[in-house]
């Protein structure tokens, strides 16, 4: 079976069909491809050979469209990383207390679906790469940014590094806290939420009560 949105290819009486795509086609699809992938297996365990039979394409052309392997699992990351962003931006139709919920509800169900990735990315072999943790990094500060972009306080307030560098040490806390409980769920989806979302909230009231007052509605 076809799927022509992202230029899958199948097989009619055992002859593999090519769907002719733009290369700007072909190279979403590659992508799209990779970061499927991801979703089932670690970054560094995805092959040229894997990615270029499920594309119909040869291995050589894949190097057409990433000049190295490098190029694709960046190209891979920074897409996962921005359906992250996606998946966890806040949805202002909620008050604040029910935005940051909302969000971290989205956050864990986004990375227990991509557990392996997930796991792999930030304690695999990857995380060492002085390429990809860059893209890490910035949306780690994306995060950083949504948080505080919702909070009571000016984006040129004099306090805002401080905040800043709180908040981003919070996401660190969020990181360690999930990647414990992907590894061995000792409490449950909803223990876990109240425990990031009441770890925000105390963090906040030591910032800055007006922020915590905020949240708490």
């Amino acid at each position: 079976m076809a799927f022509s949105k992202v230029g899958f290819v199948g097989k009619a009486n055992g002859v593999t069909k090519r769907v002719r795509l733009s290369p700007e086609e072909r190279r979403q699809q590659l992508i799209t491809l990779g970061v499927k992938m991801l979703g089932e297996r670690p970054l560094e365990e995805i092959s040229v050979s894997d990615i270029a039979e499920q594309a119909g394409i040869s291995r050589g052309l894949l190097f057409h469209y990433f000049p190295t392997m490098q190029d694709f699992q960046l190209a891979v990351v920074a897409h996962a990383n921005t359906e992250l962003l996606q998946r966890v931006r806040p949805d202002g139709s909620l008050d604040l207390f029910e935005q940051l919920r909302d969000s971290i509800e989205r956050y864990i169900d986004y990375v227990s679906e991509n557990r392996q990735s997930y796991l792999a990315l930030l304690r695999g072999p990857a995380s060492a790469s002085p390429d990809l943790m860059p893209l890490v990094d910035e949306t780690r500060l994306a995060i950083v940014e949504m948080i505080l972009d919702q909070m009571p306080v000016p984006a040129e307030a004099s306090d805002r590094p401080r905040l800043v560098l709180a908040v981003r040490g919070w996401i660190a806390f969020v990181e360690e806290i999930t990647l414990s409980w992907l590894r061995a769920e000792t409490i449950t989806r909803e223990q876990l939420v109240d425990l990031l979302v009441e770890s925000l909230l105390t963090l906040a009231l030591a910032l800055n009560p007006a922020i915590a007052a905020a949240l708490r509605g």
